[in-house]
């Protein structure tokens, strides 16, 4: 407990000293809002599964229904709200402690808790495209087919099969990643959240970062490079980050102070 307190303490310094702070969250930040992760056992969405094949761009050509059938699992995230750690990541940004999310998850929860510049690598699920006409319609519209029966749900334009914005096995990544990258180039502290850092090609990015905090229950590949290292709940380590950076503006400290 000791020594959580000191990590802390550290954390809290280096990002009130940052000039260019970015945060990477993983599927840990949002199991708070009651999403499991991916691959826990006995509760993971890809429990299984085996997402490489049975969730890729394509088993989405060759079998859309059976894709469909597997990813559905992944509608619970639309009922989500985000958590105090989303919540505290928005108000660091509004306070100019952060300048930036970097995402691996497809949820929505950093927009919806007021963050700003978020950069979703792996897309999210707001929106699906016709993979003909390449037509964007709503989340909800897509759903709405599929609640009533037309599975894999169709373009209503050319009448192909529509899929979700995600990044699926096989996909490009989208145009945003080289902006993470670049992002992760200037970062002089990485606030990592939440992450296993296995999946790559994201789990290169904090190796661009000048210095690492990580935040997160399980090792990383990561863990010897962090200058702090907390072993928490998302929620619970960010919520503590903040209050000590709040007590050092009411008692007047600057910036690093």
């Amino acid at each position: 407990m000791e020594d959580g307190r000191a990590q802390v303490e550290l954390a809290a310094q280096m990002i009130a000293g940052s000039t260019h702070c970015v945060a990477l969250t993983g599927a840990g930040i949002s199991t708070e809002s009651g999403l499991p992760d991916f691959r826990s056992p006995g509760t993971g969405l890809w429990e299984g599964v085996d997402p490489v094949t049975e969730l890729s761009a394509a088993a989405l050509r060759s079998d859309p229904e059976r894709f469909y059938r597997l990813f559905l699992g992944m509608r619970r995230m639309a009922g989500a709200l985000p958590n105090r750690a989303h919540e505290v990541l928005a108000r660091l940004e509004h306070e100019g402690l952060l300048h930036s999310v970097i995402t691996q998850n497809i949820d929505g929860l950093h927009r919806r808790a007021g963050s700003r510049l978020v950069l979703e690598v792996h897309g999210n699920l707001a929106t699906g495209s016709c993979l003909d006409c390449r037509r964007s319609l709503p989340m909800s519209e897509l759903l709405e087919q599929v609640d009533d029966g037309v599975v894999p749900p169709r373009c209503r334009q050319c009448g192909e099969v529509v899929r979700p914005d995600v990044v699926l096995f096989g996909d490009p990544l989208p145009e945003c990643f080289a902006a993470a990258r670049a992002e992760s180039a200037r970062a002089d502290v990485m606030l990592v959240i939440g992450t296993s850092l296995t999946v790559w090609p994201v789990a290169g990015l904090p190796a661009l970062a000048r210095s690492l905090i990580i935040v997160n229950l399980e090792d990383t590949p990561y863990d010897h490079q962090a200058a702090a290292r907390i072993r928490d709940r998302a929620g619970v380590a960010l919520a503590a980050i903040a209050e000590r950076l709040s007590g050092w503006r009411l008692t007047g400290q600057t910036r690093g102070g």
